[in-house]
């Protein structure tokens, strides 16, 4: 895997950009049959999910198979990477290479601290955050009419209490910002972010009504498809000079030479062409829907789920 930090047009570092190769499908994997969808791990179900009719939605069904990849954090190494994304940053992509468990396939990803996931200035982080968090154990809904476009959080088991021993112990670093990241994975069939680790991280932050420090998982262009656009892009740029120093030409010097609108232009596709989210990659369910509804039927111990 080769990787390579990722800047805004300031210099701000804003994500770990990861190459991954020769890692044809992964051990945390997305499966769809038609508007059905599993998410396993290891061949383990995870997540069954429903996308509904009118696309208002998805009913999930959560299991609690899901294991993190990522070792028990220490609080010393809470406070020797504290206010440090970019160090935490090329941690997490070790773990995510290392595992077998991880989402990665082959392709470009992007590890980054900038996230759709912003509070709004009239709530608290507690309430922000806390409203966040899809509800349901096991069983519940990814609600895409009323929250359009907010990007919930599904954590992949249930979200401990305040009480909770290992929450307790995050309180503090939470209370320090000494708070690791809660590692978080895109996937746009759900249109919500899957808690990979950090749960009770999550949980601390909330009860101290903080900000989670947040490290973001996505897709993002092909470096060959990068490659390609670009090179386009830099045309476009030098055609719209070429077109402005035409226009000097017949007018004058009183026309601009089209740096001062291009360059600027040039700079924010090309950042967005380095970080855009892309669609997660699914795979076909052998077996199909028929294949489904038997994963369904024992991990829900035949249930009546789902109901259609």
């Amino acid at each position: 895997m080769q990787r390579s930090d990722v800047t805004g047009g300031d210099g701000t570092w804003v994500g770990l950009s990861l190459d991954v190769q020769d890692r044809s499908r992964p051990g945390l994997c997305v499966f769809t049959a038609g508007a059905r969808l599993l998410v396993s791990q290891m061949s383990l179900p995870v997540v069954l999910a429903v996308v509904d009719e009118h696309h208002e939605g998805v009913d999930f069904w959560r299991t609690d198979g899901y294991r993190s990849f990522v070792p028990p954090l220490r609080a010393d190494a809470g406070r020797a990477l504290a206010g440090s994304p970019q160090r935490w940053a090329h941690r997490f992509a070790q773990y995510l290479i290392d595992s077998p468990g991880s989402p990665l396939h082959e392709g470009r990803w992007l590890l980054s601290c900038e996230s759709p996931l912003r509070r709004h200035a009239d709530a608290s982080h507690a309430e922000y955050w806390g409203s966040m968090v899809v509800d349901g154990h096991p069983n519940g809904c990814i609600d895409w009419f009323l929250h359009v476009h907010s990007w919930e959080v599904l954590p992949l088991r249930p979200m401990p209490d305040a009480g909770d021993s290992r929450v307790k112990a995050y309180r503090k670093q939470a209370r320090e910002g000494t708070l690791p990241p809660v590692l978080l994975w895109w996937v746009s069939g759900l249109d919500c972010h899957l808690i990979l680790d950090g749960h009770a991280r999550f949980a601390a932050a909330v009860a101290e009504s903080v900000e989670p420090p947040l490290l973001q998982l996505h897709r993002t262009v092909p470096r060959d498809d990068l490659a390609t656009r670009t090179e386009e892009a830099v045309g476009d740029y030098e055609d719209e000079l070429a077109r402005f120093a035409e226009l000097r030409a017949v007018h004058g010097p009183a026309v601009p030479d089209g740096s001062a609108t291009a360059g600027p232009q040039l700079v924010r596709f090309l950042h967005g062409l380095n970080t855009a989210e892309q669609p997660t990659w699914a795979w076909p369910l052998p077996g199909g829907e028929k294949q489904w509804r038997h994963i369904a039927r024992e991990v829900t111990g035949s249930q009546n789920w789902p109901c259609t």
